[in-house]
Order: structure tokens, then C-alpha cells, then sequence
């Protein structure tokens, strides 16, 4: 007897489905699970070796006694590094309502690579809400994104991001500074055009969408603007479905002109009359260069009403070191009694 084959083929695609399904089920129950048998194990620790009081000295002989006990009775997962971390899971996050159904134990361990409570508690949020893998939190986390949004905020910025992440409802939202382009790979001694340095963008565009953060969409590379019989180029334009607008990115490989200013200002108010739609909120433009003078851009932007931004990029990692030093500075300044 002959099986229909659309009928047969059907049925193997709605098996298939079903499967797929039931396999991330488990395997977001197996990630669950194993996050919080952690968190006990930590717990279990801390009971014993501090007795409960988190500030206690513990020594390195505990953790290599347990860390051989119990590999040789369970098997592997009880490195040294593990036990340390299952202690440190549990002392960051005291309750353990407070972990994520959706984070696994390998986000878990990125994040807490961190001494920093403001630091973790943002990547939790953020990894959560954006659905990071592993592989790009790990990104994130080494450009310093935290300390780069935390920067241009003030204290009770600073402590929102760490509350809720990254919340996007307004233009500056969006705005990094500055952007990090490590992934193009580029030399930093390298002499390039910015047509190369686009080129290179769009080459990567997953990854600059990463780094451009949640909402963006691309339309567009050399969107061309037609006025008076002269043609114009807009570097790179997007739309953002959070925030309902246009966003035009115009690209300097030195640093940013007031030239450049008034040229994205040209852009945004073309894009305003001529191109964005019933429903479509006013664009934004960024003028994204090697370099920016604060005082040149103060009085550039300043009778400026569109939403026009200017900001860097580099093409290595941030210093660490550095970017921590400013964001503890900006937290003690808002500290000291002349800033209340």
C-alpha cells in the first residue's frame, strides 16, 4: 500500500517540530535544574566553611579536598574554579528566587568573573532580556559595554542600568560612546578610507548589530538624497522598532567637523520631510568618528533641534583599567557632600 507522500512528509515535519521543541524544554529545564543545584552546593559551602558570615576567611585547602572528593565520587563539573564560583553564585544572589529561568550555568560563570555588584547585576538583566548566548555575553562583557552606557549617566542612572539593564525610550538610549569595532579586525596602525572601513561594517554586520545594541534593523548602505540637481550619501541607515524611527549613521575615519555636523543635520531634516512615514517618529542621525573635540561639538550641536549625536569608535577593547577608574570617580563625586 503506497503512503501519500505530501500527507507522509508532513507528518515527518510536525514529528520533527515536536522534537525540537520537546529537546529545548528539557534542555532549558536540565540548565534551570543545574543552576540552582549549584546555587545549594554554594550555599552548603558558605554554611560550612564561614559558618554564614560572608566575610570570613576560607582557605584554598577546602576547595582542593572537595574539589578531588567529589570528582571521584560524582564525576566531573567540581573543578577548584567551579566550587569557587557555585560559593560566589550564592553570595550574589542570597535568594534564590532571584536567579534566571533563562540563563545557564556557563552565563553564570562568565558574569561572576566580575568583583563588581552593579557590573553583575546589569549582565544578568541584559543577557535575560537580550538573549545572549554565551559567546555574546563573553563579547560584551570584554568591550565594557556596563561602563561604557554607565558613563553617561549620572548615579541614579548608573544604579537603574544595574537594576532593570538597558531600557530604550529615548533617543540617547541608544547612544554608545565610544563604540567598540574590535570584530572588523582592523590594525590599528592601518591607514584606511572610509569606504573601507564601511565595506568592513557591513562585512560584519551581525556583529555590529551586537554592538549597536537591541532594536536596530538595517535598510540601507549609500542611501542617496537627491536636492536641488546635487546628490548626497548617507553612510549607513537603519530603523529602530523600539524607538519608531530612522537611524542614519554617517562615518569619519579622523575626527568629527562641524562640516560633518551640518551635513548629518542636511540628512536628518531630508529624512523628516521625505522619507519617514505616518507613525514614524523624528530620525536620528550619529556622526561616528576616530575622534571628537568636546568643545567643537558643544558649539556645533548646540541650535541644533534634531536628535543629532557625535560619537567615537575604536577598533581595539577599552582599557579596563580606565574606564573603571572614571565610572568609580563618577560614583564618588555623586558621593561627596558638594554634590548634594
Amino acid at each position: 500500500m503506497d503512503i501519500e507522500q505530501s500527507k507522509y512528509t508532513d507528518l515527518i515535519s510536525q514529528i520533527g517540530g515536536l522534537l525540537q521543541k520537546g529537546r529545548e524544554q528539557v534542555a532549558k529545564s536540565v540548565n534551570i535544574i543545574l543552576v540552582q543545584t549549584y546555587w545549594y552546593i554554594g550555599r552548603h559551602i558558605v554554611e560550612f566553611e564561614q559558618g554564614g558570615k560572608e566575610k570570613a576567611e576560607y582557605g584554598t585547602f577546602l576547595f582542593e579536598q572537595l574539589s578531588k572528593d567529589l570528582t571521584r565520587l560524582y564525576g566531573k563539573g567540581f573543578s577548584r574554579s567551579n566550587l569557587l564560583y557555585m560559593r560566589k553564585l550564592y553570595l550574589n544572589f542570597p535568594k534564590s528566587e532571584t536567579l534566571s529561568n533563562v540563563l545557564s550555568w556557563s552565563h553564570y560563570f562568565e558574569i561572576l568573573r566580575s568583583d563588581n555588584e552593579l557590573e553583575i547585576n546589569f549582565y544578568v538583566k541584559q543577557a535575560e532580556k537580550e538573549n545572549w548566548s554565551v559567546r555574546e555575553l563573553k563579547r560584551q562583557i570584554k568591550s565594557m559595554l556596563f561602563h561604557r552606557l554607565a558613563l553617561s549617566k549620572d548615579k541614579k542612572g548608573v544604579l537603574e542600568l544595574s537594576e532593570q539593564g538597558q531600557e530604550i525610550q529615548k533617543a540617547d538610549d541608544i547612544l554608545k560612546d565610544p563604540y567598540v569595532l574590535e570584530f572588523l579586525n582592523i590594525p590599528e596602525s592601518h591607514q584606511f578610507l572610509e569606504s573601507e572601513l564601511e565595506e568592513k561594517l557591513i562585512s560584519n554586520l551581525q556583529h555590529f548589530l551586537l554592538e549597536l545594541g537591541k532594536g536596530f534593523t538595517f535598510e540601507k548602505r549609500q542611501y542617496r538624497i537627491s536636492i536641488s540637481g546635487k546628490h548626497f550619501f548617507v553612510d549607513l541607515v537603519f530603523y529602530h522598532r523600539i524607538l519608531k524611527c530612522f537611524v542614519l549613521i554617517d562615518l569619519k575615519r579622523g575626527e568629527v567637523t562641524h562640516q560633518d555636523v551640518g551635513q548629518m543635520n542636511l540628512y536628518l531634516n531630508y529624512f523628516k520631510k521625505e522619507v519617514s512615514t505616518e507613525g514614524d517618529n523624528e530620525p536620528i542621525g550619529i556622526v561616528l568618528g576616530a575622534a571628537k573635540d568636546h568643545v567643537l561639538v558643544e558649539y556645533a550641536t548646540e541650535s541644533i533641534s534634531n536628535q543629532l549625536f557625535i560619537s567615537k569608535y575604536q577598533l581595539y577593547l577599552p582599557d579596563k583599567k580606565q574606564l573603571e577608574n572614571e565610572l568609580n570617580k563618577l560614583l564618588d563625586e555623586d558621593d561627596s557632600p558638594g554634590s548634594r
